[in-house]
């Protein structure tokens, strides 16, 4: 197979224009988005809305339907990774930096922001945990799991190219193996692109806010850059040395800082307060999952446009992010059930995310309603250093979290640049080193022009029109696996009645022997 395919080429061209654009008029370029961002989200806000809990409901069907049992790969295929280890990676990758940024601030930024009623209330706090919850919980994972099920089932179980393309094949036939599929495969590489541009900035102005808080380093665009490029050393630097070395242990590092950062903040920090709060808004959103995750507020401007810049932001993140997590998940799954699979990859990283946004936000809230600090008045990026530096070992805590994200950084780029070759090298598990690294410069670059450009809301913007034709993309892959999980349930069924036949014939004249 030639190395560098027509798709490597196509897709790198487009993403050196959009570079260069961003490069000589990034005004030019955030006004183009923001325009686009404004008329997805007022058009189509209600589709993302529908799409994502269509996604949570149709996976929790096929969890326990008779497809459950179908194996993701051969007969004989047993899981490549342990359990501890496979779970390290998937949530490594899944949402990392995102939980250092988000994992305080969020909460509190609701209390003070709520989606209905009276700002920095007993019940705008609860609101901003449920709301939290709701944004990293079920419907998030329930779209990344949905999505990698179908790469799975078809990388593994039908030797198809581990390509969004391959799955739609089903559906469209062999035009997915033409100009069509190349247009699916150019969606999934820019929504990649876009959906962790989003995570190395945040990361990246997290990092900055924290040595700022810390040491009085400078809060700015240039700072931000060289971490952006110090950083793509490391995840290309990673990415070189293969799956089963780099982000396997990079994954593993994440997963000892986080627990360890996570139980010192619970200790440390107002334990009693906190766990009784998780408790109750935890209780709150399961009850109010199904509500929040249709909400929309069409007779109050004001509350409707919440739900577009959060939540319907998150579902267009969570949507970019299925190319990159999803594949990523698909890569390190095989040998699984589909029950097992679904379950797994759905209840168990919500549980740690409820449970993360419950300890850190809860803090948050402790400190801000109880205690009186202004919390809520420190930058999104601050706020998780202005809360360690109420506690002890204040400087511990912090310099452990610059490292997390660090590592959560390095991993996500590590991860990123290796889906990224896997998609535009016909589906290789082993993708070439410089095609790798071709996309870690181009990922680096972008995340850079779109925060030069306009900060956090150019990187919301891309994401948010990525997402939208992926969606469709997404929808039309779970028909594809719908069909294809009921075509091989019809031939296993028959299967088993031909054998169950042949046995009663033989078992037959056994007992018969002169017939």
């Amino acid at each position: 197979m030639n190395k560098f395919t027509p798709m490597f080429w196509i897709a790198l061209t487009i993403g050196i224009v959009f570079v260069s654009w961003g490069a000589i008029f990034p005004e030019q370029l955030l006004t183009t988005m923001m325009s686009i961002r404004n008329g997805v989200l007022d058009q189509f806000g209600w589709f993302y809305q529908l799409a994502a809990t269509f996604m949570l409901v149709i996976s929790i069907i096929i969890a326990f339907s008779k497809f459950g049992k179908i194996k993701l790969g051969k007969e004989k295929d047993k899981p490549e990774y342990g359990t501890i280890t496979w779970f390290a990676m998937l949530f490594s990758a899944g949402m990392g930096i995102g939980l250092l940024f988000y994992g305080l601030s969020e909460p509190v930024t609701h209390y003070a922001n709520p989606p209905v009623g009276e700002a920095q209330t007993i019940d705008s706090a609860k609101q901003g945990l449920k709301y939290s919850y709701l944004h990293w919980g079920l419907h998030a994972w329930a779209i990344y799991a949905i999505v990698a099920l179908a790469l799975a089932y078809f990388k593994f179980k039908k030797d198809m190219p581990g390509l969004m393309s391959a799955t739609l094949i089903p559906l469209f036939g062999d035009r997915m193996k033409g100009k069509a599929g190349y247009v699916v495969d150019i969606i999934a590489v820019f929504a990649t692109l876009f959906g962790v541009a989003i995570s190395l900035g945040v990361g990246a102005k997290q990092i900055n806010g924290g040595l700022n808080y810390m040491w009085g380093i400078p809060n700015s665009f240039p700072v931000q850059l060289i971490i952006m490029g110090v950083t793509a050393v490391l995840f290309i630097y990673s990415a070189a040395t293969g799956l089963s070395k780099g982000i396997k242990y990079l994954s593993n590092t994440n997963l000892i800082l986080a627990v360890l950062l996570f139980f010192a903040f619970l200790i440390l920090g107002p334990t009693q307060f906190v766990l009784e709060t998780f408790s109750t808004t935890l209780g709150a959103y399961v009850q109010d999952v199904a509500r929040m995750g249709l909400r929309f507020a069409p007779f109050t401007e004001e509350n409707n446009q919440w739900v577009k810049d959060w939540t319907i932001f998150y579902w267009a993140w969570w949507i970019s992010w299925t190319p990159f997590v999803s594949t990523f998940i698909a890569r390190v799954s095989k040998g699984r059930t589909v029950r097992e699979f679904l379950v797994a990859v759905i209840i168990a990283p919500t549980l740690v995310c409820t449970l993360w946004f419950g300890v850190f936000g809860g803090a948050g809230l402790y400190f801000d309603f109880v205690q009186g600090l202004d919390v809520a008045g420190q930058s999104l990026e601050t706020s998780l250093f202005y809360v360690f530096d109420q506690l002890p070992l204040s400087g511990l805590l912090s310099i452990i979290a610059i490292i997390l994200i660090m590592t959560f950084f390095v991993t996500s780029g590590d991860s990123a640049t290796f889906v990224l070759g896997m998609q535009t090298s016909n589906g290789s598990l082993n993708p070439p080193f410089f095609v790798k690294f071709s996309w870690g410069i181009i990922l680096t670059a972008i995340a850079a022009i779109l925060l030069g450009a306009g900060g956090l809301d150019a990187l919301q913007a891309a994401a948010i029109i990525s997402g939208l034709p992926l969606a469709i993309i997404l929808l039309l892959m779970i028909a594809s696996l719908l069909k294809s999980f009921r075509t091989e349930f019809k031939e296993s069924t028959n299967t088993t009645k031909v054998k169950q036949k042949k046995a009663a014939a033989q078992s037959t004249e056994a007992t018969n022997p002169a017939k």
